[in-house]
């Protein structure tokens, strides 16, 4: 917890506006909560002040309210509380939590914590709740109470900062004349106001307590038992604050009893939709809005919420055997499946959000943190269509990828620093080399730029290379000779190419219905590059992001065995 000297003001403030409504409301009105999201529902609800309930948080941890919760639990729960709301907080501390020498480190915590009162009651450690039937009720001495009174004013830095002193006398069934004489007791050691409990079904005994007492310590009522008697009455009986100290909690367990008694018969969560919260009340209630105001203000928009969707959808029959029960993507190399060594360098660039698209033996793709598509027809169509079951992820920076490339970590980072809403990464090593990317026609899909590459880059690394330069034409029915590099199968798109993808593909598919579309027989059949060049031909920029090597594909047997070659495990 840190030190009081973290946050003055803030605690001094609650317990200074706790004193201010002693002082000028007739009645002060307070609610038990058990988190901060009650905590918040109590505030909304308009109540002047929030009791950290020790009934509401033992309940909320499913364990009885009879100290088998630590003071630190209990005390993290209540700053999770104060720190949720702008009203003050009240905290039920039980008896102390021991003695007075617990007291007093139950003082400084809370005080540090912001909280503007505790209650500690006069009931023996470990305590049971007032209202268990049953229970021998046992308390300590008044001596011994009177000490921790004296000992919490002692502790308390702040002199706003409210001890409640609470009796248990009229539980115990010792009577009037013993709980006015505590209360009265305690009043003299310094206690700023006195909680008298009960559990009558009538409020005949605290509104004869109040009316016998003559001392001008403000009275607390806590009308859990004889709920009849209402805010006005207590008010008029001469009780300063009323707390409803566990309804919350109580409602919670019937409301979440019969919506899920409800969802289990109807199996289906439209039985339920009309009686519970929408999820609109649950942004607005734990401020939703504010993130996303800090969010725009703060972050870099380019880079939150980076996308990956990987389309593993196709069956290629030129690897078999080795992939009659499972698709190419779950190969592996060494040890570790292509998808697998892909997602690892996703990740090794803080790419977490990622989406694959599955198509021949889908089930066996079943990789952690990772969201799927499925493509019905990945033996009829060809890539573009498979990247387009994943257009719900097209809302966002998106980064698109082959599912049989494998490629440095420093060729993803060249891509996602490069400008332009949407990139494409080309290999110039082809120019020496020859082409590495077969598609199933046995062409690459070549590139034309808009610079024209230096004949060799023998010498030259990736990262030199001219990053300003512009797709002219992709496809693989390019003149090799007229080329200037290859296209590896890596792709992205900023927010405003996403909305640009998504514009031209539904144009294009409208448009290409029945004919052929770019290098393709039929629209289904269309390729990536086919949709980049329909882009570039619609008069959108594309950005060319060239490396020299750094990446491979496995696209025949060769590619495969090359790779176990020259890959670690």
């Amino acid at each position: 917890m840190p030190e009081l000297a973290s946050y003055p003001t803030k605690a001094k403030a609650k317990a200074n506006q706790l004193r201010s409504l002693l002082l000028e409301k007739d009645v002060v009105a307070v609610a038990g909560a058990h988190s901060a999201l009650s905590a918040k529902l109590v505030q909304e609800a308009r109540f002047d002040a929030v009791w950290a309930s020790g009934f509401e948080i033992s309940t909320l941890r499913g364990v009885p309210d009879a100290n088998i919760l630590s003071m630190a639990e209990l005390l993290e729960v209540a700053h999770q509380i104060n720190e949720a709301v702008a009203i003050p907080v009240i905290a039920d501390c039980d008896n102390g939590f021991g003695n007075a020498i617990n007291v007093i480190r139950a003082v400084n915590e809370y005080e540090k914590a912001g909280i503007a009162a505790i209650c500690i009651e006069d009931s023996v450690f470990p305590k049971r709740c007032s209202f268990y039937s049953g229970v021998r009720r046992e308390m300590v001495t008044t001596e011994e109470h009177i000490g921790k009174i004296r000992a919490a004013k002692k502790a308390q830095k702040d002199p706003n900062f409210l001890i409640i002193a609470r009796t248990e006398a009229l539980i115990a069934g010792w009577g009037l004349e013993e709980a006015l004489r505590r209360a009265t007791a305690y009043a003299k050691a310094g206690a700023d106001a006195i909680l008298i409990h009960s559990k009558s079904d009538s409020a005949d005994e605290v509104k004869t307590f109040a009316s016998s007492w003559e001392n001008p310590c403000p009275l607390i009522a806590v009308p859990t038992t004889y709920h009849t008697t209402t805010l006005e009455e207590l008010r008029d009986a001469g009780f300063k604050v009323v707390i409803f100290a566990n309804h919350a909690v109580r409602a919670s367990i019937k409301a979440m009893r019969e919506t899920l008694k409800t969802l289990r018969k109807a199996e289906s969560a439209s039985a339920v939709e009309n009686s519970i919260a929408s999820l609109e009340e649950v942004y607005a209630l734990i401020g939703l809005s504010e993130l996303r105001s800090d969010e725009k203000e703060f972050l870099p928009q380019e880079t939150k919420r980076q996308k990956a969707v990987i389309v593993a959808a196709g069956f290629e029959r030129n690897f078999l055997p080795l992939i009659h029960d499972r698709p190419k993507g779950m190969l592996e190399i060494n040890g570790k499946t292509i998808l697998e060594r892909q997602i690892a360098t996703l990740r090794n660039c803080q790419i977490n959000d990622i989406s694959i698209v599955r198509g021949y033996k889908a089930e066996v793709i079943n990789l952690p943190d990772v969201r799927y598509y499925e493509h019905p027809r990945y033996d009829q169509d060809y890539i573009l269509s498979s990247f387009f079951q994943a257009e719900k992820e097209m809302d966002a920076p998106l980064l698109f990828l082959y599912s049989d490339i494998l490629f440095e970590k420093g060729v993803l980072e060249k891509l996602l620093g490069a400008e332009g809403d949407i990139r494409l990464v080309i290999d110039r090593s082809w120019l020496e080399h020859g082409p590495t990317s077969q598609n199933p026609n046995g062409k690459p899909e070549l590139v034309v730029t808009s610079q024209v590459p230096p004949k060799s880059h023998r010498f030259i690394s990736s990262m030199e290379l001219e990053e300003k330069n512009q797709v002219l034409k992709v496809g693989r029915d390019l003149d090799l000779s007229q080329s200037h590099g290859e296209f590896i199968g890596m792709a992205f798109f900023s927010k405003e190419g996403c909305r640009i993808l998504r514009e031209i593909y539904h144009q294009a598919e409208k448009k290409y219905r029945e004919g052929p579309f770019q290098d393709a027989t039929d629209f289904a059949h269309a390729s990536f590059a086919g949709m980049m060049q329909e882009i570039i031909d619609n008069g959108f920029p594309i950005t060319a992001v060239e490396i020299y090597k750094g990446w491979i594909e496995i696209d025949t047997l060769e590619d495969y065995y090359r790779a176990r070659k020259i890959l670690n495990p």
